[in-house]
């Protein structure tokens, strides 16, 4: 899928974010490597810690119907400045990652940049 397309996913799913304590819509969309689409918003809590992030809920759903190859990641909120997954959806992305995982980041003009996931987690905990 192009790239557009994706945006276009992630900025429809950000149309269901559960957000009413920061007021900060996320929406993402994740392409897997046989081609399937599956989308997540942020859904908060009023005790924060039980809040979920737009990039790990739609991942979450992608595994939980048994896909574990991705392809890359778009994200979009509702910020002038580009969006990018924070460090723990960094660290849960890079558990699927084969290296060529691309994190497709966006602001509300419209405009994006593309970046592999491990140049912005390079350093990944790991057992």
């Amino acid at each position: 899928m192009r790239d557009s397309g994706l945006l276009k996913l992630a900025e429809a799913a950000m149309a269901n974010s559960y957000s009413p304590y920061s007021n900060f819509r996320v929406g993402a969309a994740i392409e897997t490597k046989n081609g399937k689409v599956y989308t997540g918003t942020n859904i908060e809590n009023i005790s924060y810690g039980a809040t979920i992030c737009a990039e790990r809920t739609a991942l979450f759903k992608a595994i939980s119907e048994g896909e574990t190859e991705f392809v890359k990641i778009a994200i979009v909120s509702d910020s002038v400045d580009y969006i990018f997954p924070c460090g723990m959806c960094r660290q849960v992305l890079a558990e699927f990652d084969d290296g060529s995982m691309k994190v497709i980041c966006s602001n509300s003009k419209g405009d994006y940049k593309s970046f592999l996931l491990e140049d912005l987690i390079p350093f990944t905990f790991d057992i």
